[in-house]
């Protein structure tokens, strides 16, 4: 709810004024309802107030709590108020008003380092212990609010965007060429393997699931949490499965729902959002309030060229779960004049650093912007859905009953899913071949997915970035190679696949002063889908069978059992940019012959990508390799120099 800021000197320097007012007055450009300040001689606070919670108006943070000696700034919000009020014994009294940054502290007092083991929600928070003299904070387990810090023998900052680190005399704004490497390199989505690391020198991030202490000038980290799969449930039937989902999602959905604002909602024709939106619908109605649904669309004129088993415009299946569900004002946009190059400047600007998700970058932006019109305090989605609440890959599942030599389920399974998406067995069998014996068609995958390497060979070398990433356990060719379970295991180890949302979320929020929620994120969710048995994912040829059977009444069937058709969003790209494709090409030839761009970027790369692209290509190439070179090294170029 909040850009938190502060300064620490360990000397016991007074902080001075002008440095804590430039720190304030760099997150002015957010919109906010209040700002405050707290400062005693070598400390100083600062919170840049966005309220979202009917808790949060009014609020005074940082807080000062006399009796305990202690303060907090904190960006946050919990979602297990309740349960936190039983077990620090609040009184009843004061639950109902107590802003979550009260509540942070009171956890702090009582359980002092061991406090975010007990906190569920979004949050990143500093904690001034006087008595102590030492300051502590955390950030939830899954990174989902942004804290950077900077740390010297004599000082400590901290802020929740970087800008404001540049204000201060002693911060100088240098590219980080480590992080510049492992982008360049990695040809997946994510941006590094540091999850601590940023794109500036020496400044940091505190990592998700992280807590950080400073004491004495000494900077310490502690992993506080784990998420790994636990004892598996045993429930007597599917039906006791169901409810039991029911139950934990709900709870999850409810919780993500708190706010004295409008609630909003991303919504596809898919079964994450359609689930989010369905069990939100049915909460707010509680409260008499409406849900508000946004979704997004191709422009005018754009033809789908999409296969038959993806759809561009998903308007049918969202209408669909709108007029089942009830309760929903909804939305559709087609963000018309915005396309992947429009938008690279802004999504710098906001992100602070180069991204990968330029094919959605115009209409996530364009959600926020009109979510913010409408006075939304809340923009509830579904991104962790596919590794928790609708988990259940079919062609995996039925690799693992072949390979266990379970005939008889396998062969079941795989005649019931040919029927349920309309696919000839042989061919069902040939995909299934293929997860069950990799090694065997590990070098047709490699061909078909490789993708040109983008860093500067000399610059690879330098920074020795293909040795890091296969020190860290990032085999390159494990980006095709991973099998779906495989795949889930990792997402969930690798913190560093975590801080793409809760970059973009955190800085996009701060944007537009409203919150991104998710409910598939929710911790209880993530641990009761892990203790899930997988044959409660996977059923009579049935994939994501315990979403699909739990929302039965929540969704439509055509949704609810859709098997045959997934929505495909970002394809009009090209189609957008053709006005403007001849910018594009003359400003990625340009880069092939700037000596800044040259000594990170592999030049070579980029003019084969060029050499096919020159007219303006057919609209697939959105998801061509020889566009993401393109568009990658133009964002990366853009940004070196905006800094320089």
């Amino acid at each position: 709810m909040s850009a938190i800021a502060g300064i620490y000197y360990s000397n016991n320097t007074p902080v001075p004024v002008d440095q804590m007012g430039g720190m304030m007055d760099s997150l002015q450009h957010y919109p906010a309802d209040d700002i405050q300040v707290w400062q005693k001689e070598n400390v100083f606070f600062g919170c840049h107030a966005q309220w979202i919670t009917p808790e949060s108006i009014g609020e005074q943070q940082p807080y000062y709590d006399y009796e305990r000696q202690l303060v907090i700034t904190a960006d946050a919000i919990i979602d297990n108020r309740e349960e936190l009020f039983e077990r620090l014994q609040v009184e009843r009294s004061r639950r109902k008003t107590m802003p979550d940054s009260e509540l942070i502290l009171l956890a702090y007092h009582k359980w002092e380092e061991e406090c975010a083991k007990y906190l569920i929600g979004d949050f990143a928070f500093i904690i001034w212990d006087e008595r102590k003299q030492l300051l502590f904070g955390a950030r939830d387990f899954s990174g989902t609010r942004t804290l950077y810090y900077y740390h010297d023998e004599q000082r400590f900052v901290f802020c929740t965007i970087i800008k404001p680190f540049f204000t201060l005399p002693f911060i100088e704004k240098k590219l980080n060429e480590q992080w510049i490497a492992e982008y360049l390199a990695i040809p997946g989505m994510h941006e590094t393997v540091e999850p601590f690391s940023s794109v500036y020198k020496n400044i940091e991030q505190l990592p998700p699931s992280h807590t950080i202490t400073i004491k004495n000038g000494k900077v310490s980290l502690v992993k506080y949490h784990t998420v790994a799969v636990g004892e598996k449930l045993q429930l007597k039937s599917n039906e006791e499965y169901e409810e039991a989902f029911r139950s934990v999602f709900q709870e999850s959905v409810t919780a993500r729902i708190r706010t004295s604002r409008k609630v909003g909602a991303h919504l596809s024709g898919g079964l994450d959002s359609g689930s989010v939106v369905s069990f939100a619908a049915k909460a707010l109605a509680e409260e008499k309030k409406q849900l508000h649904t946004f979704s997004y669309i191709p422009v005018d004129g754009f033809k789908d060229w999409t296969p038959k088993n993806r759809l561009a415009d998903e308007r049918p299946f969202i209408q669909s779960t709108v007029k089942h569900v009830g309760n929903i004002s909804d939305y559709y946009m087609d963000f018309e004049g915005k396309s992947p190059l429009s938008e690279v400047d802004d999504w710098l600007d906001t992100y602070e650093m180069p991204y990968k998700f330029f094919e959605n970058s115009y209409w996530l932006k364009g959600v926020y912007e009109q979510a913010y019109k409408e006075d939304m305090g809340i923009l509830l989605y579904g991104a962790r859905g596919n590794w928790t609440i609708s988990w259940g890959p079919a062609l995996e599942y039925q690799a693992v009953l072949l390979k266990k030599m379970k005939m008889i389920r396998f062969y079941r399974e795989l005649c019931l899913y040919s029927k349920n998406i309309g696919v000839e067995k042989s061919r069902v069998m040939s995909a299934v071949q293929r997860k069950a014996f990799p090694n065997f068609y590990r070098k047709a995958r490699l061909s078909e997915n490789e993708f040109p390497m983008l860093i500067n060979p000399a610059f690879a070398e330098r920074t020795a970035i293909f040795e890091k990433l296969q020190k860290n356990g990032m085999d390159l060719d494990a980006f095709t190679n991973f099998n779906a379970y495989e795949a889930r295991e990792h997402h969930f180890e690798k913190l560093t696949y975590w801080n793409i949302n809760g970059t973009s979320g955190t800085k996009l929020s701060l944007r537009y002063k409203l919150w991104d929620r998710d409910p598939t994120n929710d911790l209880r969710v993530v641990r009761f889908c892990l203790s899930v048995p997988e044959k409660q994912y996977v059923q009579n040829g049935l994939d994501r069978s315990l979403i699909r059977r739990s929302t039965k009444d929540y969704l439509p069937d055509k949704v609810r059992l859709n098997q045959k058709i997934k929505g495909i969003q970002g394809t009009d790209g090209i189609h957008r940019m053709a006005p403007n494709w001849h910018l594009f090409i003359d400003e990625v030839e340009k880069i092939t012959a700037d000596s800044q761009a040259a000594e990170y970027l592999n030049i070579q790369s980029i003019k084969s990508a060029l050499s096919q692209a020159r007219e303006v290509p057919r609209p697939e190439y959105i998801f061509d390799t020889g566009f993401k070179t393109m568009m990658r090294s133009l964002i990366v170029s853009r940004f070196l120099k905006s800094v320089t």
